[in-house]
């Protein structure tokens, strides 16, 4: 069988899989305090007739697409029966929301594949059906990083929707009716193609708030379960901040090398902890977003900023993310360190300018791609020896007997769960074709030194 044909089997199996779903949200799409609608009711028919868009969409039936929209941009009942599309609607995105945590996705990751493949309308759009969608869980039951992504899309309230939610929405982007439903069915079609995942945080509603400090067993330890001290992780923050908006860079070199050292030093002392606990915690996975442009070379860098603190990254490129999977203090320092080195890195490479070949002719991808591509590898060494100083440091002190085989441990159990996740992984190399862009690259990493100097007891102490 060749690629196209297994590409287009591929593609009608996933289209059967998304109608199976849509029709399961069919069942129960349009609840009104929990009541499905009757099909022989008002909202029931326009349930129908919802189903039967999406089912045209999926089809790619674009006659029958145009035929549904018109009836339901302008429906027989006049304003009354506006409203009640609009509520059926309403209920779809409740629906297959709910059914795309189920699948394992989480808040930022669907409003970023949104914004990737529908725009930024789209991306507002599902914003709102989260927040709606949301209404059904008490607080209580919603896990804490699934509040940090609400937080961070906006979701400040969770709220009902009103019956002109449609109409307020499609006002705001300046869309008349029919136009907001094309953009509406567009976006079901989509959740309701989002591939399952696997699940790296509870879903809301099936999580219970921890207990409160005096009830947590004496074995446990708060920051080796959870990550690395919130202290800790502020001024690791305010650190790279700074490095970040400095325009001298001797003082982001300083900078860097601190924020590096307060969390490379939490690493370890995490691991030792680990080494002597009860039941020491297990490795974690987070979904890091890489966008476009120049997304082999941005998912190089979070690569190699995994693989120096003990992380695994696996890219999925038509998903625009890589899953990294460690300990949740190591996760803490790849997303703030590549973060960090990404926004240096990108300031560095726009500063260089466009380039053009001897003809005239615009190079400036390709070299900005060797940039980004040298800058990648050239901090990955250097990464590497940072590493093994702190190491070092810390084996005198704690000795090599404790300290190796406690590392040893983590990166055995980090490279277990990545295979245990991801069982088939295929390798990518890095290539560059632009020479002048690999040089400068590898001059702006050089400039983003990690150099470990003396141990910062001050930050460390709190």
């Amino acid at each position: 069988m060749s690629s196209r044909n297994r590409e287009r089997r591929k593609a009608k199996q996933k289209a059967r899989a998304a109608r199976g779903r849509a029709r399961a949200a069919e069942r129960t799409a349009g609840q009104a305090g929990g009541e499905p609608h009757d099909s022989a009711s008002p909202a029931g028919a326009i349930d129908a007739l919802v189903a039967a868009m999406l089912n045209a969409t999926l089809a790619e039936d674009d006659a029958a697409i145009v035929t549904w929209v018109e009836i339901l941009a302008e429906p027989p009942g006049g304003s009354m029966a506006r409203r009640l599309v609009n509520q059926v609607l309403a209920g779809w995105f409740d629906n297959l929301v709910e059914d795309t945590w189920e699948r394992g996705w989480q808040p930022a990751e669907a409003h970023r594949v949104v914004s990737r493949r529908a725009g930024q309308a789209a991306a507002r759009l599902v914003v709102d059906a989260v927040a709606a969608q949301m209404r059904r869980y008490d607080p209580a039951t919603v896990d804490e990083r699934w509040q940090a992504q609400l937080r961070g899309l906006g979701v400040l309230a969770w709220r009902d929707r009103n019956d002109d939610w449609l109409d307020a929405w499609a006002d705001n982007e300046g869309l008349d009716r029919a136009q907001a439903l094309v953009e509406v069915l567009f976006l079901l079609k989509l959740l309701a193609m989002l591939p399952r995942l696997g699940m790296l945080c509870p879903p809301p509603g099936t999580t219970r708030r921890d207990p409160p400090p005096h009830a947590t067993p004496p074995c446990a330890n708060p920051r080796t379960d959870r990550g690395t001290d919130p202290r800790t992780l502020d001024k690791v923050r305010a650190l790279l901040a700074k490095a970040e908006s400095t325009g001298f860079a001797e003082e982001a070199e300083a900078l860097t090398a601190k924020a590096q050292q307060l969390m490379a030093r939490h690493s370890i002392d995490d691991a030792l902890l680990a080494a002597a606990a009860v039941s020491p915690a297990e490795p974690a996975a987070r979904r890091v977003g890489i966008d476009n442009p120049y997304e082999v070379a941005k998912a190089s860098l979070l690569d190699v900023v995994a693989t120096v603190n003990r992380c695994r990254a696996v890219w999925a490129k038509h998903l625009s993310f890589s899953t990294v999977v460690g300990f949740e203090g190591d996760l803490d320092a790849v997303e703030l360190l590549y973060t960090s080195l990404l926004v240096q890195a990108t300031t560095a490479m726009m500063r260089a300018g466009s380039r053009q070949d001897h003809a005239g002719r615009s190079r400036t991808r390709s070299f900005r791609q060797s940039f980004l591509a040298s800058f990648a590898i050239r901090i990955g060494q250097r990464l590497r020896i940072a590493t093994e100083q702190v190491s070092e440091q810390a084996a005198a002190e704690a000795g090599e007997g404790r300290l190796l085989p406690a590392l040893a441990a983590r990166t055995g159990a980090v490279r277990q769960a990545t295979e245990a996740m991801f069982p088939r992984i295929v390798a990518q190399s890095l290539r560059a074709n632009d020479s002048e862009g690999w040089a400068c690259g590898r001059a702006a990493a050089d400039l983003a030194s990690l150099r470990i100097r003396d141990e910062v007891t001050s930050e460390s102490g709190g």
